[in-house]
């Protein structure tokens, strides 16, 4: 676990931000502009429900690397916190979110704090990485996994367990010419952890 820092030979400068494997964790804290805690209460709930909803879902399919992420409104109502966990950069983290649905929710949410400069300002990393606070700890209960592999996993899990529960599997484990695989480790620890 490290701060966070470009690619090798990149021009992306060092961010902050801790990483474990392929996540890293990002948390900025603002202050909500005086009179606007109801207004950012409002929008939240408003790109958290119905049809905003779905079209959050369809932009982190498209972008594929948000693990998570959450708002809150804290201190009597003056300060607003966003957190997340992503692979991959912060600045293409940033970037991919500026062009889909999500850069205009930050555009509408970050509208409520003070000093926000617009998602398409040529500012806005700096004005994030200034309100960032890196994590003292992070850890990933699955490090090695991006969201992709995540996906992946979970598709061939389901297709897995369909193939479990077909006559003609449980025909090819009953038939003897199998006996030799379906005696081997590796195909028992597959059934077990299908099992599992």
């Amino acid at each position: 676990m490290a701060t966070q820092t470009g690619p090798t030979g990149s021009d992306q400068p060092r961010r902050p931000g801790m990483a474990d494997g392929v996540c890293s964790e990002f948390t900025v804290f603002t202050k909500i502009k005086p009179g606007h805690a109801d207004a950012l209460r409002k929008d939240i709930a408003e790109i958290r429900s119905g049809a905003s909803r779905e079209g959050n879902r369809a932009a982190l399919k498209e972008i594929g690397t948000l693990h998570d992420a959450r708002h809150a409104i804290f201190d009597d109502d003056t300060r607003h916190m966003f957190a997340s966990v992503f692979d991959g950069s912060w600045d293409t983290y940033i970037d991919d979110f500026a062009k889909t649905v999500v850069g205009a929710n930050f555009e509408k949410i970050f509208s409520h704090a003070e000093e926000f400069p617009g998602i398409a300002d040529p500012n806005v990393k700096d004005w994030f990485v200034s309100r960032q606070a890196p994590a003292e700890f992070f850890i990933s209960s699955y490090p090695d996994l991006t969201v992709q592999q995540i996906w992946k996993n979970q598709r061939v899990n389901e297709a897995f367990q369909a193939v479990l529960d077909t006559p003609e599997f449980r025909a090819a484990l009953d038939d003897p010419a199998n006996a030799e695989l379906l005696a081997t480790p590796a195909f028992q620890k597959l059934l077990d952890e299908a099992s599992g």
